[in-house]
């Protein structure tokens, strides 16, 4: 079978039969008595098996190898094959993800189109200043920029970015509610802290619903965030809601977490009502009496001692007599700061 036949039959073109043939991949057995190349059927099994072999990406150098090479090693081949294919693929993917986070921008032009090729070159870079710089130029970003600087405020270590990034999403508003909403079960204590600190700063009452999802965070300065962020804003009616946002703060002055800005908005609720005001005397004694059974001496004098300084926040006759019923108590501490805040209210 002359060269024309062998091309029209595998699809192989002439130009690289010959090639074939001059590197010695391929060769005719014979030739004809004109000089033309003539393949044998043997010649056709070799050529086909190279096409297989092509077909795998394989350079032309260890197709001949693997056919010609007792010792050839097909399985390091194929693995390395994989890897280069799966890192390909990899970099094809972030390709697609850049070229469609562009296309949903929706640009008007190239130079729109190259400000956002900027900002997402920016925050993806190794340096924190380009990080920050990227932060500070975003402005009102459109929704999928927006999506990704949520992502990069989450995933950012370097504080002074941290915080430009976060300017930007407050920025936003109510749009990033929803984007870091969706983080909110995040496993990294450090992811779901950012979001809190951002809801924060958004002024919502979609905010504040998603702050609300963060009152019973296992990490208790993540918890205790959103219960101060919550008690600063519309506090809830009397009832259950406000009965655990009260709790939770004197969970917090006890344990000494952010203990001062707990105990201020503890004054700032039980200042609302008699009726408020008794629940949350009612939770200090409480917290109080429990305390006196823990800890290695029998009582936890750094936590009750919090709890009756606490005390100087809550008005009414209330307070007070909790107040003078600590005078005789068994921590001198607690019986003199009871005496100095008594001695206060007169």
């Amino acid at each position: 079978m002359q060269i024309g036949e062998v091309s029209r039959r595998s699809g192989v073109s002439v130009r690289m039969l010959r090639h074939y043939d001059r590197i010695g991949l391929v060769r005719p057995s014979g030739r004809t008595g004109a000089g033309y190349r003539e393949y044998a059927q043997a010649d056709l099994r070799r050529l086909f098996q190279v096409e297989a072999l092509r077909t795998l990406s394989l350079p032309l150098a260890q197709v001949a190898a693997a056919l010609d090479d007792p010792e050839f090693d097909a399985a390091a081949a194929l693995s390395r094959l994989i890897g280069e294919t799966e890192a390909r693929i990899s970099a094809e993917r972030q390709l697609l993800g850049r070229l469609r986070e562009i296309e949903a921008t929706a640009p008007q032009g190239w130079d729109e189109a190259l400000d956002v090729v900027e900002l997402l070159t920016g925050l993806r870079s190794g340096a924190a200043s380009d990080r920050q710089s990227a932060a500070l130029r975003s402005g009102a970003a459109p929704q999928p920029v927006l999506g990704q600087l949520v992502d990069a405020y989450l995933a950012e270590t370097e504080p002074s970015v941290a915080g430009a990034l976060r300017w930007a999403i407050v920025r936003a508003g109510q749009p990033a509610v929803a984007l870091l909403a969706a983080r909110a079960t995040d496993a990294d204590p450090d992811v779901r802290s950012r979001i809190v600190w951002a809801l924060t700063a958004i002024d919502s009452a979609t905010a504040s619903a998603a702050l609300a999802g963060f009152v019973d965070d296992p990490v208790p300065r993540i918890a205790g965030r959103a219960v101060l962020a919550l008690a600063s804003r519309q506090a809830p009616q009397p009832g259950p809601g406000l009965e655990q946002m009260c709790s939770r703060l004197v969970d917090m002055i006890a344990a000494g977490i952010d203990d001062v800005d707990a105990a201020e908005k503890l004054g700032a609720l039980a200042a609302r009502s008699p009726d408020t005001a008794a629940t949350v005397i009612a939770l200090v004694e409480s917290r109080m009496a429990a305390l006196e059974q823990t800890g290695p001496a029998g009582t936890d004098a750094s936590g009750r001692g919090r709890l009756v300084q606490a005390l100087g926040e809550i008005p009414g006759e209330s307070a007070g007599n909790l107040l003078r019923s600590l005078l005789d108590d068994p921590d001198a501490e607690v019986a003199r700061t009871a005496r100095y805040l008594l001695d206060g209210r007169r």
